[in-house]
């Protein structure tokens, strides 16, 4: 391990304590204004190459990233619906605004699939549940989404850090790859969307000119 990952592990704490803190960062970066200013994936990435030295267990690591990332995407959610307005009226969310265009954009052109790709998207990672709220998403398909990609993404970026554990660079490679996957199946997504929606307009079109 790395000479100053070493020093930084020394200055981590033991035991629940750890394992709080990596539900605490999980939660974070799945909140509006907290979610772009924390680096929680990489910290979570992090976290499982840090297992892989024998700092934690993984499967902890699994629970608590999962569980922070669905409870942090719930309480956005909720903000979204009932404070919606007010906190896009906020100088954090001003500094930022073309960012929370992009999420809105997102979020509106890919309706609840947004949910599940935005939590491996980076900077909209914690915006687009906020989203959702303030469009009155329905909350049962929300909440279905919100779990699958928080599993998902709680197991992935562990075990990504966990794997790489030979070398911090392999595992930030492993992790680049990752993203780019989520990238490709999501354009495969939008032309497959595409695709359809094309050919409906033209079975349309077909039933009118008959």
């Amino acid at each position: 391990m790395e000479t100053w990952l070493q020093q930084f592990v020394r200055l981590l704490p033991e035991g629940s304590s750890y394992y709080l803190i990596l539900l605490l960062i999980a939660f974070g970066e799945s909140l509006p204004i907290i979610g772009l200013l924390l680096p929680g994936s990489t910290l979570i990435v992090l976290a499982g190459f840090l297992a892989f030295h024998g700092k934690g267990l993984l499967l902890p690591i699994f629970f608590c990233a999962a569980g922070g990332a669905l409870l942090g995407d719930l309480l956005g959610f909720w903000l979204g619906r009932h404070f919606g307005e007010r906190i896009l009226a906020l100088k954090s969310f001003q500094k930022r605004r073309q960012l929370a265009k992009q999420a809105e954009r997102f979020f509106y052109m890919h309706g609840g699939k947004s949910i599940f790709f935005a939590r491996f998207l980076g900077p909209i990672r914690g915006i687009t549940p906020f989203f959702a709220g303030i469009s009155r998403m329905p909350g049962r398909p929300f909440g279905i989404y919100a779990f699958i990609s928080a599993i998902l993404w709680g197991i992935v970026y562990p075990g990504l850090g966990f794997l790489g554990g030979i070398s911090w660079q392999r595992t930030q490679s492993l992790t680049t790859r990752a993203g780019l996957l989520v990238l490709l199946i999501l354009g495969l997504t939008i032309i497959h969307y595409w695709l359809r929606r094309s050919l409906k307009l033209s079975s349309g079109d077909s039933k009118h000119g008959d």
